[in-house]
């Protein structure tokens, strides 16, 4: 199997929506990616399990909503009986060492990556792309692992390197993505959904 440049797009999919699917169409081009790979997450342990739509119809939602060639829906996590981040990652690149990979991110998920189990471990193992959402520009730039990561922040410059090579570099290093901004999140789906049945029932 040739090298490809693949973004990785983790998460609960609790449901999938067109947000995820931006991000992703998005990383594709800026990125200059071959392919995105969506990696369902059997249970996030930030996340409570309480409201969490059963792993198969995760799943099913995803590939419905994925509709590219290039977006690939992944049952790796729950294949190899893990739902940290790090340990994936690192199972990711000894399964496929041929594989350029970049974490791609929300800007609310750098905000809250101190909290991740071995988050300074992610940062070590693959590039990661964080991509800007309404409300969290700030606190994402100005916040723990943007301050730690500084010298290592990749920016568009004419002479100098480009975020389109992100996946080739050798991480830490990461770039933060400003002309993705997108507003839906799953839980804004959620509560919108349950709000919905209630006025029906």
């Amino acid at each position: 199997m040739r090298a490809l440049k693949i973004g990785l797009l983790g998460g609960s999919f609790n449901p999938a929506h067109e947000g995820h699917r931006h991000i992703s169409v998005m990383a594709l081009r800026l990125l200059d990616l071959d392919q995105v790979w969506w990696l369902v997450s059997p249970q996030n342990p930030l996340k409570p399990e309480a409201g969490m739509a059963e792993y198969g119809e995760r799943l099913t939602s995803a590939r419905l909503v994925a509709r590219h060639p290039k977006i690939k829906v992944s049952d790796f996590e729950l294949r190899i009986g893990e739902r940290r981040t790090a340990r994936t990652l690192t199972a990711l690149k000894v399964t496929y060492p041929q594989h350029h990979f970049v974490w791609l991110m929300g800007a609310d998920n750098l905000v809250q990556l101190p909290k991740w189990q071995q988050w300074g471990m992610i940062m070590k193992q693959v590039p990661v792309a964080v991509f800007n959402r309404p409300g969290y520009t700030y606190k994402a730039l100005n916040g723990k692992v943007a301050f730690k990561y500084r010298k290592r922040r990749i920016l568009d410059s004419p002479s100098g390197k480009s975020t389109r090579a992100l996946a080739n570099m050798t991480p830490p290093a990461w770039a933060f993505i400003t002309q993705t901004t997108h507003k839906m999140s799953s839980t804004e789906i959620r509560n919108y959904r349950d709000t919905a049945r209630k006025a029906c029932s």
